[in-house]
């Protein structure tokens, strides 16, 4: 065993230095995680998490409820009476349709789109705040705890060029050149292959959603929205799991292609570089859904084409929020579900499967196969501990999921409590049985992951902002209700949100094939816009209710992004960074050390006193010794010489 750990020790200076297992378990434990080899009920740390989770998931239930109340805001376009005639969806197939057909829309769409939405978007951003300081003082007590409060000094000093084993000279700027270029001109053609990947999930819904409304079968007809939405949610979903593979592949070989100095140097880069391909990877699609969709499509007469054939997709009357909702429900659960479950127990189960099979055909005799194995020849057949990585980037990920679009997706943080709760047996089956022992590597905290992490709760404070602000109908209604309601209600909200069209005014061919679809000529048809209608002196150009409402948006967001950051910067202030039992133990150590160091020099000075009078009385004795011989050598001299004189005299 001895033997053993000093091998372990050997080899951990020379590989990769990632965070302990100890530090992953732990932050699995403050995102949702039971302890993975322990009692739970023992974890204090975890008791303190847990509270904080159940809070958040009252909260959740509460927000949630509240929005089930909010409901009946959506009757008016569900009201039988609302006969308004609208615009078509789509050119030449699709025919004008009624308002209220989509009513079952609209009430979905209000489950999220509603004046708790604000508040629970606060509340996420400072749960985010209070995870961050909750992890910086659990990384304390396990600093102090595991005696690592010293380390760094001693990291750096088993830090190494990171060459392969070999010895190279010092690269000069000119020779990284080359490297960091190459790095450069790959990372934006790997972002802009996911821009390309999400405009060919555009034109799929365009073309898919034409088609479908083409269709003889009413059925169909009636459910293309929701066919079109699902089947594209699966579709990037399936892109995201191929390419998050092929992402890390190229992270780690242009990381290797910048030779950096150390390894720490190196994992930092690597993770960066994965963790930048993988965000815009997982998030593309829905910024896109979120920001981009419903505002480049132009109006009635004059919409906007691409390859000039296909017209830009629209959100529903209820908003993109809804369809923003599926995409992210559906790309959160399919990751955790697949890919972070899945793939990580079937995996290494195929690749000891092959490996076993392998070794049977080719090293084993005969009557070696009929033995039973040992445990350390079981144990080569299990798959090679890769490093932590993976780990900690399937924590990012998810909790980008949790506090970056939580306005749209209020149930994202219980999804990830369930699947925290489930994936920790599972990686605990993994790291037990089905991966090799990892090697031991000490670590003072998990690098660079906290930065990464503090970079996502800062950025999602603002895109929240946008989403509340922007993707969902809150600002509007706020502004009719104050600004031009007759009675300060949100009666005639979605009157004042139509815009009028004449139909005479549609291009050549652009207007719909069937425009007795209702049963009567349409002269007039509207849609969602703020823009002058066609008998006005500026027919279609936008109006002023357009101007205020965007005033009040950008207002909104500077004004949400301030306080939240405000209220994160007090949550950071009041609760310090160490805990008080863990800095008075550092102190009373301080005090003990301090103590200690003044015994000590104490101890030597009385030494030196005490020495000090039979060290002069020595130095004395020498010194009259020494007088002495020099005074006899000196009478014994100047014998011989007035000898030598006499005798010549």
């Amino acid at each position: 065993w001895n033997k053993q750990e000093q091998g372990q020790k050997d080899l951990t200076n020379k590989k990769e230095k990632t965070p302990p297992l100890s530090f992953l378990f732990c932050f699995l434990s403050s995102t949702g995680y039971y302890d993975m080899l322990q009692n739970p009920l023992q974890h204090t740390g975890l008791q303190n998490v847990m509270k904080i989770l159940i809070y958040l998931f009252l909260s959740n239930c509460t927000n949630v409820l509240f929005m089930c109340v909010c409901v009946h805001s959506s009757m008016e376009i569900c009201h039988p009476k609302t006969n308004i005639t609208m615009c078509p969806l789509c050119d030449g197939v699709c025919g004008y349709w009624k308002l209220s057909t989509a009513c079952g829309t609209a009430r979905a769409s209000h489950l999220f789109d509603n004046p708790a939405t604000v508040f629970f978007s606060v509340f996420m951003a400072l749960w985010a705040a209070m995870f961050m300081e909750h992890w910086k003082r659990r990384q304390m007590r396990l600093n102090y705890e595991w005696d690592l409060t010293g380390f760094e000094d001693e990291e750096v000093s088993h830090s190494h060029l990171h060459s392969q084993g070999k010895t190279v000279e010092k690269l000069t700027f000119r020779d990284r050149f080359p490297a960091y270029m190459t790095n450069i001109v790959m990372m934006l053609l790997m972002v802009g292959v996911t821009f390309a990947i999400v405009f060919g999930v555009i034109l799929y819904r365009i073309s898919t959603k034409a088609a479908l409304h083409m269709s003889s079968n009413p059925t169909t007809r009636n459910h293309v929205q929701l066919t079109v939405k699902t089947t594209a949610a699966i579709i990037n979903l399936v892109v995201i799991l191929i390419l998050d593979e092929v992402y890390g592949a190229v992270a780690r070989w242009l990381t290797v292609l910048e030779a950096p100095k150390t390894d720490k140097s190196f994992e930092e880069r690597l993770i960066f570089k994965t963790f930048i391909l993988k965000f815009f990877n997982a998030f593309t699609p829905i910024i896109y859904i979120a920001f981009f969709r419903g505002r480049l499509v132009g109006r009635p007469g004059r919409y906007l084409y691409v390859f000039e054939s296909y017209r830009m997709e629209e959100c529903a009357h209820g908003g993109c929020l809804m369809e923003l909702c599926i995409q992210l429900s559906i790309t959160m659960l399919g990751k955790q579900l697949i890919q972070n479950n899945l793939f990580e127990i079937g995996i290494p189960k195929l690749k000891k499967l092959i490996r076993y099979i392998r070794s049977k055909q080719g090293a084993f005799q005969e009557e070696e196969r009929q033995k039973k194995l040992q445990r350390y020849e079981a144990d080569h057949f299990l798959e090679p501990f890769a490093g932590l990585t993976p780990e900690y980037m399937e924590m990012i990920i998810q909790f980008g999921f949790v506090t970056l679009f939580v306005a749209s997706f209020p149930l994202a943080p219980l999804f990830a409590l369930l699947n925290n709760i489930i994936e920790i047996r599972l990686d605990a089956k993994k790291f037990v049985s089905e991966l090799r022992r990892p090697i031991a590597a000490r670590a003072k905290d998990i690098g660079i992951w906290y930065n990464i992490l503090r970079g996502v709760a800062k950025v999602a404070i603002i895109i929240n902002a946008f989403v509340i602000s922007f993707t969902s109908d809150f600002i509007p209604r706020m502004v009719y209700q104050y600004m031009y309601s007759p009675d300060g209600s949100m009666h005639g909200f979605v009157n004042h949100t139509l815009s009028y069209f004449n139909t005479s005014h549609f291009e050549v061919g652009r207007g719909t094939m069937d425009p007795l679809h209702l049963g009567f000529p349409v002269e007039v048809c509207r849609y969602k816009d703020y823009r002058e209608p066609p008998w006005s002196s500026t027919p279609y150009e936008v109006s002023k209710e357009f101007w205020a409402v965007l005033a009040v948006r950008l207002a909104f967001v500077i004004i949400f992004q301030n306080v939240v950051m405000l209220m994160n910067d007090v949550v950071d202030w009041l609760i310090p960074d160490i805990p008080k039992d863990i800095s008075l133990q550092i102190h009373k150590e301080k005090i003990l050390l301090v103590e200690l160091f003044m015994k000590e020099e104490q101890g030597k000075i009385s030494v030196a006193e005490r020495r000090a009078p039979s060290t002069m009385k020595e130095n004395c004795n020498r010194r009259s010794n020494s007088s002495t011989h020099h005074t006899n050598s000196d009478n014994l001299d100047s014998t011989p010489h007035h000898t030598n004189s006499t005798s010549k005299f």
